[in-house]
């Protein structure tokens, strides 16, 4: 019995052919704009939302609505790294050149989140807890993953040949993954400061609607920006990589470059 039709067959080898730097370097060069102004128009909708729509929490007041940055941005730090660690993966396994260059256009994404969450962390804590920082599970695992984000740029820099650059990159990858169940659970796992879960896949929101349709928006808006940004970046890192090839020279000689 046939594994696939003729159609699933081509429309397959037209999706893989996009797993060439040559054929994915002008797809993302047209889908990156059209990322960028969803994000604004998100992240625009998103902040109305949670700062004049949304009430006042009765027991935190104004100071709860940093978690419409925070959420998002956490929830980003720790589901950019699984794309790091998966693209990684991809190309330690394949020798795929575009998967390696995936994976280092997402690590600076996922560093900046990281610093957005631990920042907006700390100003929610103050009040909150009556201190910038504790040494809480949650917060020094997350303060982990990003020595792990810092750790993977400064390992692949250090590396001149790209490809060892991506292996020894994709190592310390796939390694850090077990620290993103203890991010999540840590809550659950441990007598911690920080509070749980608001949002859960098992029961209901325990938030208004309002409040919950904001920090949705917000993760949108992250969402949005963070595929228009690794896309730009990813287009630059494939012509540093490239630049040996018959195909940016042709892209010198137009005066696309």
């Amino acid at each position: 019995m046939s594994s696939a039709t003729p159609n699933q067959a081509l429309i397959g080898s037209r999706w893989f052919k996009y797993a060439s730097p040559a054929t994915f370097y002008p797809l993302a060069g047209t889908l990156a704009p059209w990322f960028a102004v969803l994000s604004l128009l998100l992240f625009g909708l998103g902040l109305y939302i949670s700062f004049f729509v949304a009430p006042t929490d009765a027991q935190q007041g104004e100071a709860y609505r940093i978690i419409f940055i925070h959420v998002p941005a956490a929830w980003m730090s720790m589901v950019i790294y699984l794309a790091m660690a998966f693209w990684a993966g991809l190309g330690l396994a394949f020798h795929t050149r575009l998967s390696g260059m995936m994976a280092s256009a997402l690590a600076p994404s996922g560093a900046l989140f990281t610093v957005i969450a631990l920042w907006t962390g700390a100003f929610w804590g103050k009040p909150t807890w009556g201190a910038w920082w504790v040494w809480d599970a949650r917060l020094t695992s997350e303060l982990l993953l990003l020595f792990l984000y810092l750790g993977f740029m400064a390992l692949q820099a250090a590396i001149e040949d790209p490809r060892r650059a991506d292996r020894a990159g994709a190592l310390l990858a796939l390694v850090g993954v077990v620290n993103i169940p203890i991010i999540y659970f840590s809550v659950q796992w441990w007598n911690t400061l920080h509070q749980g879960a608001s949002v859960s896949f098992t029961r209901a929101p325990s938030m208004a609607m309002t409040m919950l349709e904001g920090m949705m928006v917000m993760s949108l808006a992250c969402w949005a920006y963070v595929f228009a940004v690794v896309l730009w970046r990813v287009r630059k890192i494939i012509l540093i990589r490239e630049r040996n090839s018959d195909w940016v020279r042709q892209l010198q000689q137009k005066g696309v470059l």
